[in-house]
């Protein structure tokens, strides 16, 4: 599963399986409208990018976001039927793909509120169970994933540093961490290499950036 996990930039992630699936598409070179479901975990530009949407949506692109970007959708005129939004703690399936949706919040720093309702998302792919944090820190939402693979960030500044994500996968115990939210935009590429010291084995650390 791992070998069908790509970064694309920062936390633009696709999942080539089955169903073909994206987070937070970024900076997408290449116009593939090939998306059968597209997450957005909130609605900093990074993240949350319309004319990226647009490269990677077909007409029958579904898409799952938190409950509070219902009005930015709208904006960027994606159809509300089109869309799955969730709470933080809520369940469901889209096209065959069960989602559990995960808080995902600063708790001191402000730049992502609790009360923001944004999300990271748990998805069972293949049967693997993948958790793509979006932009958080070591929460205690987060603390109780139970995950295989985990795309955690950590180019700290907005979120977690690679030291503090280290600590939220030794908690968590998945058999892969995939280091994103670094490299460009905020952090250092030498971030993913501290954040691979601070893991413990036997967990697996793969750099896909």
């Amino acid at each position: 599963m791992i070998d069908k996990l790509t970064v694309n930039e920062h936390s633009s992630i696709r999942i080539g399986a089955d169903k073909v699936i994206y987070f937070d598409p970024f900076h997408i070179n290449k116009a593939d409208h090939d998306a059968d479901i597209i997450f957005i975990t909130h609605d900093h530009y990074d993240h949350f990018s319309p004319d990226d949407i647009e490269k990677c949506a077909n007409s029958d692109t579904r898409f799952v976001a938190p409950y509070t970007m219902a009005k930015a959708f709208s904006k960027a005129k994606i159809s509300e039927e089109s869309v799955t939004f969730m709470h933080a703690g809520y369940s469901a399936e889209v096209l065959g793909i069960p989602i559990d949706a995960v808080a995902a919040y600063n708790m001191i720093k402000p730049f992502h509120p609790k009360k923001s309702g944004w999300l990271g998302y748990v998805v069972t792919v293949e049967g693997n169970r993948i958790y793509v944090c979006g932009d958080t820190d070591a929460t205690p939402e987060a603390k109780e994933v139970n995950c295989d693979i985990i795309c955690v960030p950590i180019g700290g500044t907005f979120t977690i540093g690679a030291k503090q994500a280290a600590e939220l996968v030794n908690q968590i115990k998945p058999e892969i961490a995939v280091p994103i939210h670094y490299g460009s935009i905020v952090g250092k590429p030498s971030d993913a290499d501290n954040f691979a010291a601070y893991v413990d084995p036997p967990i697996k650390v793969v750099k896909k950036l």
